[in-house]
């Protein structure tokens, strides 16, 4: 069994991984009983985690179609010009869900902006350590594992629809959570909703549509654990890679961020021309 002071050294050790020196926390120790010892250590468990690295999904067997979408060279990078999409996002975001959309509408063209919740931290009981970071970046996630942080432009007080042509939502289980108890986001979510504008959401993230109850007698998809949900909040879930109806997309998974991508450039495309 550990030892208090083991678990001090890995927490302190996991911090300095995660976070710059200057937003660095100082860990402290205290004199303690034997008593508050043991129950410490009966709270602490072996550190092991399960990741998803970037890499070993684009080559895993099966996923060539994949990798072929992020080595292939873009043909025409005018694509989707003069388009702006908002990425919705906040800490616990799947990565390849989020970097991988970026990454080829930017590619073709499009300005992509990354909003995030207005940072409140939660109150000090809590007994959370927030790095500097966390003021100005969302937490990145390879499926249960933190790997970094990437920065947002604005918040979701400071936006309106018609800043922006599509807005799309990561997945990955923290970060929906965390999007649909924002009453800012959800509000924007309602109202881009409202105007026709494109909403795509993959994997964990069209919980964020059911939460702004835009789904009553709409056709989706999504990660398999939220299709019950997305059945209660009135939508009829399809076991397909992306579903498109209307002005809503959907897809399952980070094997599918290829087909979504594709799914929110071909809408975009076909706007202009309805248009």
């Amino acid at each position: 069994m550990k030892t208090i002071h083991q678990i001090i050294l890995a927490s302190a050790v996991s911090l300095l991984t995660v976070v710059p020196a200057a937003a660095q926390v100082r860990v402290k120790t205290a004199s303690i009983s034997d008593h508050e010892l043991s129950v410490l250590n009966q709270l602490a468990s072996p550190s092991a985690v399960v990741n998803m690295p970037v890499s070993q999904l684009l080559n895993a067997p099966g996923n060539e179609a994949l990798r072929s979408f992020f080595f292939t060279p873009i043909q025409d990078s005018t694509v989707l010009k003069g388009k702006k999409n908002a990425v919705i996002a906040a800490d616990g975001f799947e990565e390849i869900e989020l970097l991988g959309p970026v990454w080829y509408f930017k590619k073709l063209g499009a300005t992509v902006e990354i909003v995030a919740p207005k940072y409140v931290p939660a109150p000090e009981r809590y007994g959370l350590m927030y790095p500097e970071q966390a003021k100005t970046h969302i937490m990145a996630i390879q499926y249960l594992q933190p790997v970094g942080w990437v920065k947002f432009d604005r918040t979701a007080n400071q936006v309106k629809v018609s800043d922006y042509d599509a807005v799309f939502i990561p997945g990955g289980a923290w970060n929906p959570d965390n999007l649909r108890n924002d009453k800012d986001v959800i509000s924007f979510i309602r109202d881009f909703n409202k105007s026709g504008k494109l909403i795509a959401a993959i994997c964990h993230a069209p919980v964020v549509l059911a939460s702004a109850d835009i789904l009553k007698g709409k056709k989706l998809t999504g990660y398999w654990n939220i299709q019950v949900d997305l059945k209660n909040a009135g939508g009829t879930v399809l076991e397909q890679p992306v579903v498109t109806d209307g002005n809503l997309i959907n897809s399952r998974h980070p094997i599918d961020v290829a087909d979504f991508s594709r799914a929110v450039e071909s809408w975009l495309v076909k706007s202009n021309l309805r248009n």
